[in-house]
């Protein structure tokens, strides 16, 4: 990655202050990436390497990273209103979505919330909320503490458990990802706050009412979300595809950063309909 094509700043949004990090800033219609529970912005870097020079902004969501933990609990339909507030500050009417677990049901409440600010959207390894079907019990338990943010040694012996697919396979990611969690963790408030928000969410009842085309990326081996969550999200979507990581775990944006970033920068150039023909035939 070229340093002086990112920059890490703050903007603030009403009385929160959020971190952000922009990387090929006005280059091609911009990509927003959200993150999973508790992870700051910087864990996208292996992605935004293969997706060229397209503006990606990132950031830390409140009480993670940079960002302090907002004053009062969040709901989800707060915090998209305060990313539609930052994309705004930003200088963009309209910017693509990619949300990743926590991140996807954020991309989701977003995209409900605010259709006139979210373009096309990209759902990975996530979930339609309380209605979903439960992860693994063994990951689920883990994924109720934030503790894999503050050791190094902690998520190297729970990460195969929480995270499948071939993460235990990919030492150097999962070394540079700890490096990155324990730099910028989340604050315990933060993470339950995260935790609190998605507990009393779902999006199961309007999904058929979002108009953005969308596709839904998921693995056949994710601990945390179980594959037929992706299904009903994608079958509930009117102009929703999905497509299966064979082998994929919860992570596969990142130990399949290249894959993914071909399929998802071939998705943002030709839509739904040709991306279909085209993963049809890969």
């Amino acid at each position: 990655m070229n340093e002086h094509s990112m920059r890490s700043s703050y903007v603030s949004i009403g009385r929160q202050r959020i971190r952000v990090i922009v990387e090929n800033a006005g280059s091609g219609k911009p990509l927003l990436l959200i993150n999973g529970i508790g992870a700051t912005g910087d864990l996208f870097e292996p992605l935004r390497e293969h997706l060229g020079d397209r503006e990606t902004i990132a950031f830390d969501a409140p009480g993670v990273g940079g960002s302090p933990a907002a004053v009062y609990p969040p709901t989800m339909r707060g915090i998209a209103r305060l990313i539609a507030g930052l994309i705004h500050e930003l200088g963009h009417d309209k910017v693509d979505v990619l949300g990743l677990s926590w991140g996807g049901a954020l991309a989701q409440e977003l995209a409900r919330r605010h259709p006139d600010r979210v373009g096309r959207l990209i759902l990975t390894a996530t979930m339609s909320g309380w209605t979903s079907l439960p992860g693994r019990p063994a990951a689920v338990s883990i994924l109720m503490s934030p503790a894999r943010y503050y050791s190094t040694d902690y998520l190297r012996r729970v990460a195969p458990t929480l995270y499948g697919g071939i993460i235990a396979e990919r030492p150097g990611l999962l070394a540079e990802h700890a490096r990155l969690r324990e730099a910028r963790p989340p604050t315990t408030v933060g993470y339950m706050w995260q935790l609190s928000a998605l507990r009393r969410w779902t999006s199961l009842p309007w999904l058929h009412r979002l108009r953005q085309r969308t596709l839904v990326l998921a693995g056949d081996d994710d601990p945390i979300i179980p594959l037929a969550n992706a299904r009903v999200i994608a079958g509930r979507i009117t102009d929703g595809r999905l497509h299966i990581v064979e082998g994929g775990g919860h992570l596969f944006l990142f130990t399949r950063a290249e894959e993914m970033a071909d399929i998802i920068k071939e998705f943002l150039a030709v839509g739904v309909d040709e991306a279909r023909r085209h993963l049809a035939q890969a």
